[in-house]
């Protein structure tokens, strides 16, 4: 059944440690053991889709195929609705910097933006989620 996870553990196919502990955290109650891909020293894949859902089916389904176990993954950003839906999947390449990631520069950025255009109020945008898992058979489901 694509739904059971054999010997209750997933793997969070992430290096983000603040991730991997709101993952554990919400599937502790249901008694799963999280390790994260980090854990496993597998590597991190290329992020080669332009929506939401392709680039976490693209982890999900490398961190299944690596470790062997049902593999959860995420990719998320911001929409803002003047800037045509940008950043997008392309939220944390806004917030790049040579020393990690600054979100407030890549918030800056599309304020800055937004008044170039002149864009009118309410500058309306929303955060989006999308959530893959995938079993090492190649199946997912996605939410």
């Amino acid at each position: 059944m694509i739904w059971s996870i054999k010997g209750k553990k997933i793997l969070a196919a992430t290096h983000n440690q603040g991730k991997l502990e709101e993952i554990s955290a919400l599937l502790y109650p249901l008694g799963v053991t999280v390790v994260s891909a980090k854990d496993l020293d597998l590597p991190e894949p290329d992020e080669t889709e332009d929506t939401f859902l392709g680039n976490a089916r693209i982890k999900a389904h490398s961190g299944a195929k690596a470790s062997g176990l049902p593999s959860l993954s995420d990719d998320s950003g911001i929409e803002i609705d003047a800037l045509d839906g940008a950043p997008g999947v392309y939220t944390a390449d806004w917030a790049e910097t040579p020393s990690g990631r600054d979100f407030e520069m890549a918030m800056t950025k599309a304020h800055g933006l937004l008044e170039e255009k002149n864009a009118p109020f309410p500058r309306t945008g929303r955060f989006c989620c999308t959530l893959v898992i995938a079993w090492p058979s190649g199946k997912d489901v996605f939410f």
